[in-house]
């Protein structure tokens, strides 16, 4: 035993648990590998991740930069499709006043050469100013409207603004038919000419006039005798009604007697029917027919 015991030791210098902890060592255990391999999935995880979102990032990017390229490019269409349009109504504009000036000048000459012919004529030049078709110039009257001024106690955020001090269309209207029933014998507001059907309305935030719209401050030119217009128009009570309203709200309602006002012509009014004319009027000619 004690040979075997010392033979043992010298064979085996080295104690077995240190080999058997090299071994270990050396050799992961089972749960050192699942270990490894979660942070490797893990690691794998992430980088599908970032690639998807790059990828994600990449495809929305090149679609909003293609939509706001595309909506650009039809709002530049649309810009130029605009101008030429408006360039073809100006040139047809001015080619539609040549035209009637034109018929104008080949009506009077045939018409001048007689008696009836020049009678007609002078009605004919009646109805044409009374029906707004031709552009007058002369003394008058003008009056201005605006809206208040802005207060500056009001809050700009809130919305307090009611309202209550911009000029109507009811205002504008009020203001023509005074004009008219002192005499005037043309009118227009910013350059608009008022005729026998047009119409001041208003839409939404902006005063259409014959359909088009009109800017604060709006000037009301009329032609007429500048006394006469002026006593006539302000012993209106109608207009006394809209210098109180114009002062409680801060309007601005003003009026000046002018020696020269330009009055513009006004659009042709649809030709709906129209006869041969005899030389008697209408109504007795359907009266003679029905007998």
């Amino acid at each position: 035993m004690g040979a075997s015991l010392l033979d043992q030791v010298l064979a085996e210098t080295l104690d077995p648990a240190y080999a058997r902890a090299a071994e270990a060592r050396e050799t992961p255990a089972a749960g050192d590998s699942s270990d490894g391999r979660r942070r490797g999935l893990g690691a794998l995880a992430v980088a599908v991740t970032m690639g998807a979102a790059g990828l994600l990032f990449g495809v929305t990017y090149e679609q909003a930069a293609s939509g706001e390229a595309g909506r650009e490019a039809v709002r530049g269409a649309l810009v130029e499709d605009i101008g030429a349009q408006s360039d073809t109504i100006d040139d047809l504009s001015a080619e539609h006043e040549d035209l009637r000036a034109q018929v104008a000048d080949a009506r009077a000459d045939a018409l001048a050469a007689s008696a009836v012919g020049q009678r007609a004529i002078d009605d004919l030049d009646a109805a044409e100013l009374a029906a707004g078709l031709v552009a007058v110039t002369g003394p008058g009257l003008l009056v201005t409207l605006a809206d208040a001024e802005p207060d500056a106690d009001a809050d700009p955020v809130g919305g307090t603004d009611d309202g209550s001090g911009d000029v109507r269309d009811g205002d504008l209207q009020l203001v023509v038919n005074a004009l008219w029933a002192a005499g005037a014998e043309a009118v227009s507001i910013n350059g608009q000419r008022l005729g026998p059907t047009t119409a001041i309305r208003f839409a939404g935030e902006a005063v259409l006039v014959d359909f088009r719209p009109v800017t604060n401050p709006y000037r009301i030119s009329a032609v007429g005798d500048p006394g006469e217009l002026r006593s006539r128009f302000l012993a209106s009570p109608e207009v006394n009604a809209l210098a109180v309203i114009s002062e409680s709200y801060g309007l601005l309602f003003e009026f000046a007697q002018e020696d020269e006002l330009s009055v513009p012509a006004g659009g042709v009014p649809e030709l709906r029917s129209a006869a041969p004319f005899d030389g008697e009027p209408a109504e007795a000619a359907a009266g003679g027919s029905g007998g």
